[in-house]
């Protein structure tokens, strides 16, 4: 076994079931710290935030789980069952966009929120968020059947061994090129960065407005938990979403040497993608995710201080 590989193998055990454990214990606090205040249970960002918590672990174990068996312990549930082959890639594509509609969601509802037009204001209610959110999730659940159809269990030439795979070549570059890229890349990366810059500025004019202390302080914490989400979004959604599009548009070379460096180069972001659904976004003062990371602590501090100023 090559040096890459070892690394590979190694990466995609250990670190992967560390993302997996503080992914799904991260979910669950969530989910407990947002129907155990009652302001937040009334609240229409934070019920798109505990939506997001539940499909995350799904996502999780769908997703992550599958792939630390097959890159660490060589087990590949999904060459084992033709059923498996299908499920998992209609939780994996179902569960993918239902998480970044409600980042998005969420984003939007904070920019509405903390706007000074009572019009706006208005379209941030608990009843417009679950109404919004189940048609959602029908439209992606409805999306999701493609993959049931579209994926089966293949026989590769090139390795001699049973695959799961895309069966239709004009669905496979609709997921390359438009699901992947465009719908769960670039698109909502752009709409969390535009309505979390806009929210930002309104909470800031919120301090200069006459706006009662207790509504005020919970759209500053709900925005800090939002924004602190959207800079770690792209931190972990741009560097697969970019890889992708280069693999999409250049030639890969048959050499191994070559292609194990390569996978190595494609294994890095993903693991980092998957960061993006192990996040945890709740508790008071936002000490946000795994093992209250650092990184993501400083930049929470950072955007409070300067809202209130």
């Amino acid at each position: 076994m090559s040096s890459v590989a070892i690394i590979i193998q190694i990466l995609s055990t250990y670190y992967s079931i560390a993302v997996l454990v503080a992914g799904i214990l991260g979910g669950l606090l969530n989910t407990i710290v947002f129907l155990s205040l009652q302001t937040f249970r009334q609240n229409s960002c934070a019920f798109y935030l505990i939506v997001m918590s539940i499909v995350n672990i799904g996502q999780l174990f769908t997703g992550l789980l599958t792939r630390i068996m097959i890159s660490g312990y060589n087990i590949d549930w999904t060459q084992m069952s033709p059923f498996y082959c299908k499920f998992r890639y209609f939780l994996l594509e179902t569960c993918t966009p239902i998480s970044l509609t409600c980042i998005c969601l969420a984003t939007i509802d904070q920019y509405f929120a903390t706007s000074s037009n009572p019009r706006w204001r208005q379209w941030c209610s608990l009843k417009v968020a679950r109404h919004l959110t189940i048609s959602l999730i029908i439209f992606w659940i409805l999306h999701g059947i493609l993959y049931l159809v579209f994926f089966a269990q293949m026989y590769s030439p090139i390795t001699g061994q049973i695959t799961c795979g895309i069966t239709n070549a004009v669905f496979g570059k609709y997921h390359a090129y438009v699901f992947f890229l465009i719908l769960t890349g670039f698109l909502p990366i752009f709409i969390t960065i535009l309505f979390a810059l806009m929210a930002f500025r309104n909470i800031r004019q919120l301090a200069h407005q006459t706006v009662p202390l207790v509504r005020r302080e919970l759209e500053k914490q709900l925005s800090v938990m939002v924004l602190v989400q959207v800079v770690f979004n792209c931190f972990t959604f741009l560097p697969s979403s970019i890889v992708s599009a280069l693999q999409n548009t250049t030639s890969l070379t048959s050499n191994p040497n070559a292609a194990a460096i390569m996978q190595f180069i494609n294994l890095t972001p993903l693991l980092v993608y998957y960061l993006t659904f192990a996040v945890s976004i709740s508790s008071f003062d936002y000490m946000i995710t795994i093992g209250r990371c650092p990184f993501l602590i400083f930049v929470g501090s950072i955007l409070h201080l300067y809202m209130c100023i």
